[in-house]
């Protein structure tokens, strides 16, 4: 299914992957894991053949299907509907233009040649399964959170969340015998996770996954492959296990333990040499003897106890924001709407100094519309917003939206220094390594990043506008759990007002929202434990 050999991956000049071995065969359920940032988007694109090996082999047979952390679609595919973009994984769209032409061209001229062409060409499409494609396909969209009417929309009004949801369906649909996914559960809810897993336990082709979520590491894998990589300098190493995540955890753990403990053997036999070289060394009838021990301990030395670096915890602390007024933002009557019946309409609500906000509904009830009309990324149909006095705004795009992908990471830092600031360069490089992103990395393209460093990268950026209020859109996807957890300290405590989106249940526990508005129906409410049923839903 899928052979690597040596394979060494190479970003920005540096080996982020160096010799790294192994096969993956028909029903191995592999998760590939480690820190955000240590290379495994990039070794995926080499795994997947959108970028070329630096060095070494790899080598794939049969059909495999690919999810990309950020998939695009070219400007021609989003004029088209998403349901016809399901059907594409099997050329089903194809195949029904193509069945389209014979039938008009037989009734124009019902001729033997006619006849026979469209007959065959139905048979085909029959025997390939092509007139029950389409509730096939309706069926998976359902199962991964779609609603039915969306399906006829075209992929261009689409929500960045629902474009990706598409192109999974369409590589679901399509029936490979290999399935690479990187973080296939983002803006999934409960019940479309849940039918994700249960796909996936039941898949009986080869699987790789990229995933921060536990509980699909530990439901639908089978081995695990490690990408050790603890800072930017460092080339990174696979190590193999077998068995689940939690499995993987422990037996890490062990290993970590062992080596630390013939470290400490090794410490204090090289000490225990040293000392007898010292005492005998400076002897003439000693000098042999003290010149072997000398070599025993560099042998002991060279050979190591492979310790492994840890890997770099982050600590992240948001600036203390200025005073704004008492109320910071009073919104009355939006509506918004996609050409079609209205995503939401009448959302009023307002939110005070210091306050924090919780959005909750399904996946199309408006979330992201919401925050995206207050960030001032769209406008309403209808309705009209207020700020308060003094209130600068930080907006966190789930679809990292305000991120050029041509440009480097400080270049977007730069962008956001408000007229005035007195930040200097140093001190911008220093927001950016509090996130992990340090060294040369900060010259580098953004596009580069993977999905992980994109949020951290967006999070640094929201620290250099000092701003009051801040607009968070999912801002936990794709980071790994000890950043996850890094990013939920350093808010719990900020004194400025949050409006947020969120299915994390860990990280709004910790925030502690005040106010919660449900959409689309607009209801507001004070926040209590009780709605924290419904986080993972939304």
């Amino acid at each position: 299914m899928l052979q690597v050999q040596s394979l060494t991956v190479e970003v920005g000049g540096k080996n982020v992957v160096q010799d790294a071995t192994f096969t993956v065969m028909a029903r191995d359920k592999v998760g590939i894991v480690g820190r955000n940032g240590a290379g495994k988007t990039s070794m995926f694109k080499v795994l997947g053949g959108e970028l070329d090996p630096a060095a070494g082999k790899v080598m794939r047979t049969g059909a495999y299907g690919y999810l990309s952390q950020d998939p695009r679609t070219s400007k021609e595919q989003e004029l088209r509907s998403a349901i016809s973009h399901i059907l594409s994984g099997r050329n089903i769209d194809a195949d029904l233009v193509r069945l389209e032409k014979l039938r008009i061209a037989m009734e124009e001229s019902p001729n033997t040649k006619n006849v026979a062409k469209f007959a065959k060409a139905e048979e085909e499409f029959t025997m390939k399964g092509g007139y029950s494609a389409d509730s096939e396909a309706r069926s998976i969209a359902a199962g991964l959170g779609v609603k039915a009417e969306r399906l006829d929309l075209a992929l261009g009004v689409l929500s960045g969340g629902e474009r990706r949801r598409i192109e999974l369906a369409r590589i679901l649909f399509a029936g490979s015998d290999m399935l690479l996914l990187d973080e296939p559960t983002n803006h999934l809810d409960i019940d479309a996770k849940t039918w994700l897993l249960n796909f996936l336990r039941n898949y009986k082709g080869a699987l790789l996954v990229i995933s921060h979520d536990l509980e699909l590491l530990d439901e639908a894998i089978t081995r695990v492959i490690h990408l050790d990589r603890p800072d930017e300098d460092d080339t990174g190493v696979v190590y193999e296990y077998r068995g689940t995540y939690s499995q993987y955890k422990r037996s890490r753990a062990e290993d970590e333990a062992r080596a630390e403990k013939k470290a400490m053997m090794q410490a204090k036999e090289v000490n225990r040499l040293q000392e007898v070289v010292d005492r005998f060394g400076a002897k003439a009838s000693k000098a042999t003897m003290a010149h072997s021990i000398e070599k025993r301990i560099a042998r002991i030395e060279s050979e190591g106890s492979g310790v492994r670096k840890k890997d770099r915890v982050l600590h992240v602390k948001f600036p203390e924001p200025p005073q704004s007024g008492i109320t910071v933002v009073t919104t009355k009557g939006l509506s918004k709407g996609y050409g079609g019946p209205p995503v939401f309409e009448d959302v009023s609500f307002d939110l005070g100094r210091g306050e924090r906000l919780l959005v909750l509904g399904l996946n199309g009830a408006g979330k992201t519309s919401l925050l995206r009309i207050l960030a001032g990324a769209t406008q309403a149909n209808i309705g009209d917003i207020e700020w308060g006095y003094n209130v600068a705004v930080g907006y966190f795009a789930q679809e990292h939206d305000t991120i050029d992908p041509q440009q480097s990471l400080m270049w977007h830092m730069r962008r956001e220094l408000p007229n005035g600031s007195g930040l200097t360069e140093t001190q911008l490089r220093a927001l950016l390594g509090m996130f992990g992103l340090q060294g040369s990395k900060v010259f580098q393209e953004s596009g580069s990043l993977s999905g992980g460093e994109k949020t951290k990268l967006t999070l640094a950026m929201l620290m250099v506008g000092r701003n009051n209020v801040l607009l968070l859109d999912e801002p936990t996807n794709n980071l790994d759990p000890s950043s996850r957890e890094a990013v939920a300290e350093a808010l719990e405590n900020w004194p400025g007002a949050i409006i947020m989106v969120s299915h994390d249940e860990d990280f709004v526990k910790r925030v502690v929202p005040t106010k919660v508005l449900l959409m689309p129906d607009g209801q507001v409410d004070y926040y209590s434990k009780e709605w924290l049923d419904l986080v993972s839903l939304s």
